[in-house]
Parts: C-alpha cells; sequence; structure tokens
C-alpha cells in the first residue's frame, strides 16, 4: 500500500457545518407553522418573509447595508475570543467609534477622502484600546472580564452620549448633532440605493482577518493561546501580549464599525439609546462557528430576515419582531451541545471499531 494515500471524503468531517444548517432549517420550519396558526394570510406572510428584499434593487441594496455593521462586529469579536478571552465590550467600542467619527466629521475641516481616512482610522484606534481595558483592568484586580465589558458598555454609552449632548448636539428640532459635511460622509456606490463605500472597507476588513488568523504567525498564536494557554506559554508564546493585542485589533475592527454606519448611513448623530451589536456579533460568530471567512455570509443572512420580516410586516398581519423569536430559536439550537449529537457519536463509534478491527487484522498477519 501507498503511505501517501489520499484521505478519503468523509462528510463528518463538516459535521459543525451541517449541524448549523439543519439549525437553521429546522428554525424557520418552526417559525412557518407558526406563521400558518398565527397569520390571516400565512401564504402571502412567508413569500414576504423568503423573497421580499428581492423583488426590487433598493430592498436588496438595504440587506447588504444592513449585513455591514454586523460583519465588523461579527470580526472584532472573532479576534477577541478566539484569544480565549470572552471580550463582549465590541458595543463601547462601536458606539465610540460613532462618537469620534462625528466629532471629527463636525470639528475637523479636512479635503474629501483625507476626511474620511482620518475619523474611520481615529475610530480604530478608539475602539481598539477601549476593547483592551477589560483586559487591563482584569490583570489587576482579578474582576471577570465578563462583567467588566458589560460595563464597559453601559460606561461609554453614556460618556459618547454626553460628548455628543455637550459639544455637538443641534439646539433646534429633534434630538441630534450638527450635520455631516458632505466632504466627511461616505458617498452612494450605486444610484438609486442606499449602498456606500464603506462596503469597500468591510471586504478589506474581512479579507485582513481572514489572512491574519489563517495566514500569519500572530493568527496562528490567537488561536493556540485561546485553546490552551499553558501550552501556549510552554510553547514560548508571550500570552500576555498576544491577548492584548487581538483585543485591541478586534476592538478597532468594531470601532471602524461604528463610524462607518454613522457617516455612511446618517446625516448626523442620532443614537439615543445603546446600541446592541455586540449580540448580532455573537450570534454571527456561532453561525460561522468562528470562522471568519464564514461571517460576511452568516451576516448577510441575519439582515435579510431582518429586512424580509419588515417587508412582510408592512403586507401582511404580523410584527417584523416575529425574527427575534426566529433568531433565539437558532441560538438554542446551535449552542446546544446535544442538537445532533446522536449522529456525531455514531460516527465515532463505527470509526473506532473499524481501527480496532484494522489493528487486530495487522497483528494477526
Amino acid at each position: 500500500m501507498e503511505k501517501n494515500q489520499k484521505k478519503k471524503f468523509d462528510i463528518m468531517d463538516y459535521f459543525s457545518v451541517i449541524r448549523t444548517i439543519a439549525a437553521l432549517l429546522l428554525s424557520m420550519i418552526i417559525v412557518f407553522v407558526i406563521i400558518l396558526f398565527v397569520s390571516e394570510t400565512p401564504g402571502l406572510a412567508i413569500q414576504k418573509l423568503m423573497t421580499g428584499p428581492l423583488e426590487t434593487k433598493r430592498s436588496f441594496f438595504n440587506v447588504v447595508v444592513r449585513a455591514i455593521p454586523l460583519v465588523f462586529t461579527g470580526l472584532g469579536l472573532t479576534l477577541c475570543l478566539k484569544s480565549g478571552i470572552f471580550n463582549i465590550s465590541s458595543d463601547a467600542s462601536f458606539y465610540m467609534g460613532a462618537v469620534v467619527a462625528t466629532a471629527i466629521a463636525i470639528s475637523v475641516p479636512l479635503p474629501n477622502i483625507i476626511h474620511q481616512a482620518a475619523l474611520i482610522l481615529a475610530a480604530a484606534v478608539v475602539g481598539g484600546l477601549i476593547s483592551m481595558l477589560p483586559v487591563i483592568v482584569n490583570k489587576y484586580t482579578k474582576v471577570n472580564p465578563v462583567v467588566l465589558a458589560i460595563m464597559a458598555n453601559s460606561i461609554f454609552y453614556y460618556f459618547g452620549l454626553s460628548i455628543i449632548s455637550t459639544f455637538f448636539l443641534e439646539k433646534s428640532g429633534s434630538w441630534g448633532s450638527y450635520p455631516f459635511p458632505d466632504d466627511a460622509r461616505l458617498g452612494t456606490m450605486i444610484k438609486g440605493t442606499s449602498l456606500h463605500y464603506g462596503f469597500l472597507v468591510v471586504i478589506a476588513a474581512t479579507l485582513f482577518v481572514i489572512f491574519l488568523m489563517n495566514k500569519t504567525s500572530f493568527g496562528y498564536k490567537v488561536r493556540v493561546t485561546g485553546s490552551n494557554t499553558a501550552f501556549a506559554k510552554v510553547s514560548g508564546i508571550r500570552t500576555g501580549f498576544v491577548i492584548l493585542m487581538a483585543q485591541f485589533i478586534g476592538g478597532a475592527i468594531a470601532g471602524m464599525g461604528g463610524a462607518i454606519e454613522i457617516v455612511g448611513v446618517y446625516r448626523r448623530f442620532q443614537w439615543q439609546t445603546q446600541t446592541q451589536y455586540v449580540w448580532d456579533g455573537l450570534l454571527i460568530y456561532m453561525l460561522a462557528n468562528g470562522n471568519p471567512t464564514f461571517i460576511p455570509l452568516t451576516a448577510f443572512f441575519i439582515a435579510y430576515l431582518r429586512v424580509g420580516a419588515e417587508i412582510m410586516s408592512r403586507a401582511t398581519d404580523l410584527d417584523p419582531e416575529i425574527v427575534t423569536f426566529l433568531q433565539g430559536i437558532i441560538i438554542l439550537l446551535v449552542a446546544s451541545q446535544r442538537f445532533l449529537y446522536f449522529i456525531k457519536k455514531r460516527h465515532d463509534q463505527k470509526l473506532s471499531l473499524k481501527q480496532a478491527q484494522a489493528e487486530e487484522g495487522g497483528a494477526a498477519a
């Protein structure tokens, strides 16, 4: 027999992907059944939910625009979580990224392109520094970083809100900052849609994270540190530095997302409530199984369902909150370690039996 035989294709090598797809399909079936019972026009409701975003060019690109902040948050969380630290301060980085971008857009006059680049870069730096705080404070206080991250999300929300209210709030009209100058906003890529040039930035950020995590020594160190910190230390990896840098890069990506969302979609800062993108990012991270390559796909899926639900609510008697229920089912199934576990267990048992029989046959020969 040849020593370098090609490994036979085994569909169970992709068990996590199959499990996620099964969870999505089962969740959709459950929602469809609920719609059949609660809606007076179930057929129209399901049709609008599933195909509504494809009916017009504007609706489809609304999905893309809605997916952009989800991708940024999902990518940022990928760096943070892969390092082994459950740091969910992405909302703080995202919100403050938008605040910093607003401050630079309004108070720092710069030429077009340079203006956008400056505010995005500043937001990235601030977002990265904020994301490092739970890890740094944990080192000296031993307070759980999850608690610190949740506190950071609230603290920086109120801090950012006070900055806007004190320095940049327009006194007349509804609550909001002074309008952004045109040379600070991200222009429209496709006429007749809301797609802005932040789409190009999110593509670049996705390619950067994929390359960083899969093709560089730093990405390898992050994965090793996250999976086994003790082994990483024995191997000579400076785990403290790796964890801090992973938090900084993850927070910087989230901060960029906040800046791009505020100057790409809005004409002024109007966020009076705390953002909740971190929970979307966690859902997207789970659906992508921690693989940054799949983050844009899962973000698009979530955005598609939300836009479809809004179209459905305008055409039928159902509320768009049904997508929230759908997301809850998906989280429950994906997070459940026992979902479809019997298939994996049966496959492993058969594989172990074959290996044992092969070893017995070799010993007898």
